[in-house]
């Protein structure tokens, strides 16, 4: 079982910074803090009380977040409030003591998003669903995804893609998505509001923050790649995907050939086999990274996730 890793994230209160954790801590409610009394049912809270300096402690999805009187800065302490509950969330303690007030059910909306691509439809979540990427191309790739597989029941259903709130599903000819659309969207919403895991700790992340992957399934280091596959990777990160995303797809760098200047990219959700992308890629990535990397770029060519 993957162990817990904290990233420490600033907000944009001075008094406030995250704590975020690889995995979910709570999927039920938010929870807020004002004092050790109030965090009776949070043994991390409570724990999170004995420093000094604890004004405010919040809980929420895959994250905690403090909030500090002004007797010390966060970067004097920072790191070692990062260690504290990571160290915490090892020891298998748990985060929330449910008690006959914890409600049974999640408060979701869900609703259905057109894509460029005629055959997906992306359903949105109020509601953070994964922390990473996954796409499944079948009901076999979907077995450490309960969700994945149950919506692989439908038999319109071709493949699902996740990322953060949102679920793109891409459907064969044999239904209208005016047929279906309601019906996905209810069960979707029932799935999440009963709090049913969506993905288990041993699905496999399409597209791991640290690493890219290959079509192969084998991860690239950054540190490997040379200068320009990095710069390459930080223009599709920072300026692509998230126009991607809005459209229910993702981006993958795959690799850059030198005496071609060649980029190769991987189309995952709604972008994979959607007839815009061609144009997309052309006139939008390629010239994006032609400009941005005057002469190191001839050609982006696009493989279908």
């Amino acid at each position: 079982m993957e162990s817990f890793k904290i990233k420490i994230q600033p907000t944009n209160q001075p008094s406030i910074i995250k704590f975020e954790a690889n995995k979910f801590l709570t999927r039920k409610q938010n929870y807020e803090f004002k004092n050790v009394d109030e965090a009776k049912n949070s043994p991390l809270a409570k724990q999170l009380f004995y420093l000094p300096f604890t004004k405010t402690v919040y809980i929420s999805g895959n994250f905690v977040a403090i909030e500090r009187y002004d007797i010390v800065e966060w970067p004097d302490v920072q790191n070692e409030v990062a260690q504290q509950i990571e160290n915490y969330l090892n020891s298998g303690e748990p985060v929330i003591i449910e008690d006959e007030n914890t409600p049974s059910k999640v408060p979701v909306t869900v609703y259905a998003e057109s894509t460029p691509n005629p055959a997906a439809l992306k359903f949105v979540s109020n509601k953070k669903l994964v922390l990473s990427t996954y796409e499944f191309k079948n009901i076999d790739e979907a077995k450490n995804s309960p969700l994945a597989t149950c919506l692989f029941h439908f038999p319109f259903v071709k493949e699902v893609f996740m990322d953060e709130n949102y679920i793109s599903i891409l459907k064969y000819d044999m239904a209208e998505w005016d047929d279906i659309v309601a019906e996905l969207r209810e069960y979707i919403r029932s799935y999440i509001e009963e709090g049913k895991e969506i993905v288990s700790e041993n699905a496999e992340a399409a597209s791991p923050s640290e690493q890219n992957k290959a079509t192969n399934n084998k991860s690239v280091a950054t540190e490997n790649l040379d200068d320009t596959s990095k710069e390459i990777i930080n223009i599709l990160e920072e300026y692509v995907k998230p126009a991607v995303a809005s459209d229910g797809g993702n981006i993958l760098f795959q690799s850059y050939d030198e005496d071609s200047k060649t980029v190769s990219v991987i189309l995952q959700g709604a972008c994979s086999g959607c007839p815009s992308s061609t144009f997309t890629l052309k006139n939008g990535i390629e010239n994006m990274l032609k400009s941005m990397l005057d002469g190191k770029v001839n050609e982006v060519v696009a493989i279908n996730g």
